[in-house]
């Protein structure tokens, strides 16, 4: 079924014969589950044969999971260490997020979360970081009996995860310029910045004082940041409340 909808079908040996049964019926990469990570005879089975291997960490200090890595990585494995918290559900301050790109940088491979908060949030917070892998518990129902069941998300918040996480991925793949983002903006810069304006009714000749200008919508004029440069200036003809005033109405600056 895991073929025919193109999805790779995993499940976590806890043992050699384990292992010898899941490779007969052929799983994309071998998830070895946080209590095996310390099992370095397994994980040398698990290396033999090629397969990408999801290393979860939620119950092994460092010393432990360095051992593994480096078991792993000896063998040229594809390897992708995936932080975890041992805790069902896990609260927002033991997720551990920090630990991502730490791994990044201890372990020069693939990082990931395997996430057990029943929420789709350190989901999404984990896509920020460029994880390759996000590891999640689905149940069907809140409704459902189990001890899983309070640490999974619904079908429904898996599909948002999904769409967030893809969502994500197009924003950190395509970085903005501000500056030739606020060209392809500029109409609405126009629009919604403001130009200096006269406040009432001023007569020619009058010398422009704070109380005299004001700003306003739309930007099409001498510009709202230039208002000072007017102060002291004498308009050359009369200008109506709400005009805007630029350099045309001002008189030469001696």
């Amino acid at each position: 079924h895991a073929d025919e909808r193109s999805l790779w079908f995993l499940s976590s040996p806890f043992s050699e014969e384990a292992a010898e049964l899941l490779s007969r019926v052929g799983v994309a990469a071998w998830k070895v589950a946080s209590g095996e990570t310390s099992n370095l005879p397994l994980l040398e089975r698990l290396t033999r044969d090629g397969r990408p291997i999801l290393l979860s960490t939620g119950l092994s200090p460092l010393v432990e999971i360095d051992a593994a890595v480096r078991l792993v990585q000896s063998q040229s494995r594809a390897l992708a260490v995936l932080q975890c918290t041992s805790a069902y559900p896990c609260p927002p301050e033991k997720v551990g997020l920090n630990l991502i790109p730490f791994f990044r940088d201890r372990y020069g491979c693939a990082v990931g979360l395997s996430d057990h908060s029943g929420t789709i949030y350190p989901g999404l917070a984990a896509a920020v970081v460029a994880i390759e892998v996000l590891e999640v518990h689905v149940a069907f129902s809140r409704q459902m009996f189990g001890p899983d069941v309070p640490a999974s998300v619904t079908m429904e918040e898996f599909k948002q995860l999904n769409q967030g996480v893809r969502f994500i991925e197009r924003m950190a793949e395509h970085p903005i310029d501000k500056d030739e983002s606020a060209k392809e903006t500029a109409p609405l810069h126009m629009l919604f910045t403001k130009s200096v304006v006269a406040r009432m009714d001023l007569k020619e000749g009058t010398i422009l004082q704070t109380q005299h200008l004001g700003t306003k919508k739309p930007g099409t004029g001498l510009p709202a940041a230039r208002l000072p440069e007017l102060i002291g200036r004498r308009l050359r003809r009369d200008v109506k409340a709400d005009e805007r005033i630029g350099a045309e109405e001002l008189e030469e600056d001696r």
